[in-house]
């Protein structure tokens, strides 16, 4: 860790008067104060009602819509639809924001009364998003109305070919619009459908732009439902998928977001779904309060794997299942597949890694790495772990059915979409955000030659390749109490733009040291910093080396949070260690 990380502080009397004004400990007001600050450009002091909304967020705004752009032409259009007794197709995708959203939209369409089916594209023979296959099959089953879900902001021509085709279109979204530029001026190129709901699009007056597709379907259904007078008690099923779509699109757990993801997991834990709560059992986790990381780890890949390895039409009958039986064949099935799916990739990141440190790539700012042989479905989740290893944004390319195809993951401050975009030339199809995205390359262009170009204009340095680790603020052992510790719980869900507070100290010196652990991968100690407060530390990880650093310094720097240690019906504090230098 770089040393200028680290500096002493104190907690200086303001921040008492402050804890005293939010009801929390000192520590806990510093802290809220540098985390509602961030948000809000280093503006002034958070109020007590600024303090009280970030501990406690309003769960009213997840069924707000009003802003959303073009939410009332999109209403006007299903109300008619459904009251003619038309049919309306749902295409959604084949990730879990997509199978969430296609769920949410197909099942509130049936509550609202509509003539309503689904339609999720296959990874392998369709690639994302629409296509003309699915357009013509909506057609000939005599579909009046297209709906999409979590895509269909870049498929300006499949749109036309609908329309073409008699049928009324509607796109639901939370993708970047397509652009191109008039001089130095961003153009949007948003399609021509009859109702475009995207928060991304730059007319939105809806204020936050970081929700999901599964967020925008619930939306939508909830417009739906109140301009039709249904109860929005017939909502709250859609709001744990919400959530669950929330957190495995990897959105940040901010404003909305984070209210939402808290009542979703609180619905998630009980869930009246039998499809998920048979998922639930079979992973292990019956009982458990259900957290972010169940859901983006254990839960949301046997979602994900079967439209990376089948179809995604599995995990929608598993939503769907209304026979326990059923349910629990289906979510044996999809665990299994993940199964499968963790081997694959295990396999190609090992190769990917080796590629990465080859002569010809180990000085490159944007790693295009091509596994031919691998399976396409895994490409991004490769993508991911050697860009977690490596830091740099990464793309893994593979062989598709008739083109070469791959996905890329970025890293924090840098746009991937816009590098995309700066090399759209090459592409016969791309598309996603800031820090994903999807490519299908042109017939002719080759693997070396995306290489050549992304890091001709990707504009990174050495610094911007730099790891950086991000904590809350230096915290003296004698600040980590109790309180504090309670004071924290109050901030979660943790996850993507809401992580756990981490705390800095230096100094430190570690003692009555023990390796417990099959592994041997939990050490045990304690842990006395600067200013001779002494706590219970916990370290996760490769304990014996943890321990060897421990015996060759003098003192050691941590990042760590306290945390309430319950055993037998006693409460002690203890730290956790994160991280050490």
């Amino acid at each position: 860790m770089p040393r200028e990380l680290w500096y002493p502080i104190s907690i200086p009397g303001d921040y008492r008067e402050l804890s005293n004004e939010y009801g929390v400990s000192p520590a806990m007001a510093r802290l809220l104060v540098n985390r509602i600050a961030d948000r809000n450009a280093r503006g002034p002091l958070p109020s007590a009602a600024d303090a009280a909304e970030y501990l406690s967020p309003d769960a009213s705004v997840i069924y707000t819509y009003e802003k959303l752009p073009d939410i009332e032409k999109c209403t006007d259009i299903l109300q008619n639809v459904i009251s003619s007794g038309k049919k309306i197709r749902v295409i959604g995708d084949y990730d879990i924001d997509g199978v969430c959203s296609t769920y949410i939209l197909s099942n509130g369409l049936h509550k609202a009364g509509a003539n309503a089916d689904y339609a999720i594209p296959h990874r392998i023979t369709d690639g994302y998003g629409l296509n003309e296959r699915l357009i013509r099959e909506a057609a000939a089953a005599g579909t009046d109305c297209v709906i999409t879900c979590d895509n269909g902001i870049s498929a300006s021509a499949q749109i036309d070919l609908a329309h073409e085709l008699g049928m009324t279109i509607i796109v639901t979204d939370h993708h970047e619009v397509p652009y191109h530029m008039l001089g130095d001026t961003k153009v949007e190129d948003i399609p021509d459908a009859d109702a475009v709901v995207d928060i991304k699009r730059s007319d939105s007056k809806y204020g936050f732009t970081e929700i999901c597709g599964a967020v925008v379907a619930f939306k939508v259904i909830a417009a739906l439902f109140d301009r039709l007078g249904i109860e929005r008690g017939a909502l709250e099923d859609y709001v744990e998928l919400a959530a669950f779509a929330t957190i495995g699109d990897v959105m940040p757990l901010v404003k909305e977001n984070r209210a939402l993801v808290k009542e979703g997991l609180r619905r998630l834990k009980d869930t009246t779904n039998p499809g998920l709560r048979a998922l639930i059992r079979a992973q292990g986790i019956e009982g458990s309060d259900i957290m972010p990381y169940h859901v983006g780890f254990i839960l949301g890949p046997c979602i994900n794997a079967t439209g990376r390895l089948a179809s995604a039409d599995n995990a929608l009958e598993l939503l769907y299942a209304g026979d326990e039986r059923e349910a629990e064949r289906l979510a044996g099935m999809l665990v299994a597949m993940n199964n499968d799916r963790r081997e694959m990739t295990d396999k190609g990141v090992e190769k990917a890694m080796e590629l990465a440190g080859s002569d010809l790539m180990k000085d490159d700012r944007v790693l295009v790495i091509y596994l031919p042989d691998m399976h396409e479905s895994v490409a991004g989740i490769i993508a991911g772990k050697v860009r977690e290893r490596i830091g740099k944004p990464t793309f893994v390319l593979t062989d598709g059915a008739n083109e070469i195809k791959g996905s890329g993951r970025s890293i924090d401050d840098f746009d991937m979409h816009e590098l995309m975009t700066k090399a759209s030339d090459l592409f016969s199809k791309y598309g996603g955000h800031k820090m994903a995205g999807g490519i299908s390359l042109k017939d002719g262009v080759t693997p070396e030659e995306l290489r050549e170009r992304f890091n001709s204009i990707c504009g990174l340095t050495d610094d911007d390749l730099v790891s950086k680790i991000r904590f809350d603020m230096a915290l003296p052992f004698s600040y980590a109490d109790m309180r504090l510790a309670e004071d924290i719980s109050g901030l979660e869900p943790f996850g993507v733009g809401n992580p756990r507070p981490l705390f800095a100290a230096k100094g430190v010196v570690c003692q009555n040291i023990s390796i417990l652990g099959k592994g041997r991968n939990v050490l045990k100690c304690r842990a006395t910093d600067e200013g001779g407060t002494t706590l219970n530390a916990v370290y996760f990880g490769e304990a014996e080396r943890f321990s060897e650093f421990i015996k060759s310094s003098e003192s050691i720097k941590i990042l760590y949070y306290p945390e309430i240690n319950e055993y037998r019906d006693t409460r002690s504090l203890q730290i956790i260690i994160q991280s050490y230098c």
